[in-house]
């Protein structure tokens, strides 16, 4: 039996992850300045994710240390975390004389909440190094897992936090498609609702958009309908990333999986699609009470100019 099977008992995790390679390692460094929009800070308890996504950016960022394994088949395990968190704390407190020295983001190239959290629980135990040091500034957390609701109580310590679930579809079989191992979207609904009720602040990440959003525009209104039903006041958009890492390992699985696919992502690359969806999008947040992150949809790359039909 797997570490997963005998520390984490949800049945989705046990189906999955049943031999994942564990390391276990000392990290030189955890509070790392950020390149994502929002945030300045970001902690990576983890490096590598057992979820496995195949639209994932960080299978490529992570992959220097495991240049040959499947992204989904290896964690990191930082067993240092807390204490060398601690360690940085004091030490920006001591260059900033301040509690409050920006955003802090979990997490940029792992999922926070990654199966093995139930048994190492260094998220959890980074979260209380914050709390116990009284930090100030924003806090934002981002996961696929209902497992952070365990946190609440950590959660409601912390001055600024809020808690972002990532929701590609309402549907438990379409985002299982390419989220294979990670919990479904029912579950997540079901945590953002819990969190809702304790008073925790939320948001959804609705990233990357998937293609299927246009094809059928009702979904939009669908997902907000829900958002909104379970509580959540934010959300965040986010056009799909095709470079070309993520388009290789992407196309590889959509060729045995769902070739008829292929063009409907391809399709998303393009600018006039993009254009289409963001109106899309704006049309269907108009007169709900839900802020959009940022205050528009987020896209990391230039689009491609479509191809001109041959005559």
């Amino acid at each position: 039996m797997s570490l997963t099977s005998r520390f984490f008992t949800d049945p989705w995790i046990l189906m999955y992850n049943m031999s994942p390679q564990i390391t276990l390692l000392t990290s030189k460094s955890l509070l790392t300045k950020s390149g994502l929009p929002g945030s300045t800070f970001v902690i990576n308890p983890y490096n590598g994710c057992l979820f496995g996504c195949m639209y994932c950016y960080a299978a490529q960022i992570a992959r220097w240390k495991h240049p040959t394994e499947k992204w989904g088949s290896y964690l990191d395990v930082k067993i240092n975390a807390r204490e060398l968190l601690e360690k940085e704390l004091k030490r920006l407190e001591t260059r900033h004389k301040a509690k409050n020295f920006g955003s802090i983001f979990f997490s940029s190239v792992t999922d926070p909440y990654v199966s093995l959290e139930g048994e190492y629980k260094l998220t959890r135990r980074c979260l209380e190094a914050l709390a116990d040091f009284g930090y100030q500034g924003e806090i934002a957390i981002q996961t696929k897992s209902p497992l952070v609701i365990r946190d609440i109580d950590v959660l409601k310590k912390l001055k600024k936090v809020a808690v972002g679930f990532t929701i590609t579809s309402l549907n438990d079989k379409v985002s299982r498609f390419l989220e294979v191992k990670a919990p479904p979207v029912s579950t997540r609904f079901k945590a953002l609702k819990k969190l809702c009720d304790a008073g925790i602040a939320t948001y959804a990440f609705v990233g990357p958009i998937l293609p299927y959003f246009v094809n059928k525009k009702n979904n939009i209104k669908k997902l907000l309908d829900k958002l909104e039903k379970v509580g959540v006041k934010e959300v965040w958009f986010e056009h799909i990333n095709l470079s070309p890492k993520i388009k290789e390992r992407l196309y590889k699985f959509l060729k045995k999986q769902a070739p008829e696919l292929i063009l409907e992502f391809e399709e998303a690359d393009i600018g006039r699609y993009r254009k289409r969806l963001d109106k899309v999008i704006k049309d269907a947040l108009k007169g709900r009470g839900l802020k959009m992150g940022l205050g528009e949809v987020i896209y990391h790359r230039k689009t491609k100019k479509a191809k001109r039909a041959c005559k």
